[in-house]
Formats: structure tokens, C-alpha cells, sequence
């Protein structure tokens, strides 16, 4: 369940958070060219980059369809609580690491506009009945 999320009564048995669906999305390049959106602006440099991906948290995002709001959302990752205790965190202080989680919240936001953009030129939303009125249109 995401970290997040919290079930409604209305909601309450809709446990389907279609993440294959999702996922499929990203590989066919929403995460690549949410990625590259992101590392035109981010204030993160190179060595940051690998210490973000040493930790594996490009890996720990969690794209999701919430159905209790009836839209995309995502759970960015954050560096480990214990991250003073990690080799690949030595060059870190406590505010680079409050950066770090912005940029990868930043990350995932760019990642879900461009899995949205996927989603609206696909229709797949109403193809696989994750937000579907009663027209069949996708609603908003």
C-alpha cells in the first residue's frame, strides 16, 4: 500500500493501484523523458546523482492510481534515516539532504506529468476503467 494512502469507506476493497499498467508506462519512455525534464532544472550534480543512485531510490519511486481521489499520485523515496552511517553518504550534511528529497519529489512530480501526457494522447485510462464516467470519457 503506498505510504501515503489511507482507504475511505466509499473506496474500501479497490485495492487494484494499477502499478503494472503504470509501469508499463514508464518503460515505454514516460520515466526517461520525465528524467530528462527533471535533469535540465535539478540543482543536483554529478556526485549527488550517483549517491541518489548507490542508495537506490530512482528505483524506490511508487507511481500509483489513487482511487479514493481517482488520479495518478506517487511516493518519492528519501534518504534513509541512517544515512550518516553509509560509506556512499560520507560527503553529506543535513541540508544537502533536505535538497536531495526536494529534487527527488521534484523528480516524481515531472515523472507524473509525463505519465499523465501517456495517459491523455493513449486514453488509456478509460481503456483500462481507472477513471471512467458514465459516457465512457475520462473524467478529470
Amino acid at each position: 500500500m503506498p505510504r501515503s494512502f489511507e482507504w475511505q469507506e466509499e473506496t474500501l476493497g479497490s485495492e487494484d493501484f494499477y502499478r503494472e499498467d503504470i509501469e508499463d508506462l514508464l518503460q515505454e519512455g514516460a520515466w526517461k523523458e520525465g528524467f530528462n525534464e527533471w535533469s535540465e532544472y535539478t540543482n543536483l550534480h554529478e556526485e549527488l546523482v550517483r549517491i541518489v543512485s548507490d542508495l537506490g531510490l530512482f528505483q524506490a519511486f511508487d507511481f500509483y492510481w489513487d482511487p479514493t481521489e481517482d488520479r495518478l499520485r506517487f511516493d518519492a523515496p528519501t534518504i534513509p534515516d541512517d544515512w550518516r552511517e553509509r560509506d556512499t553518504t560520507a560527503s553529506l550534511d543535513s541540508s544537502t539532504v533536505s535538497m536531495i528529497d526536494g529534487e527527488l519529489d521534484d523528480l516524481g512530480r515531472a515523472v507524473q506529468e509525463m505519465l499523465e501526457d501517456y495517459l491523455d494522447r493513449n486514453g488509456d485510462t478509460s481503456d483500462y476503467g481507472w477513471s471512467e464516467g458514465t459516457d465512457g470519457e475520462r473524467e478529470n
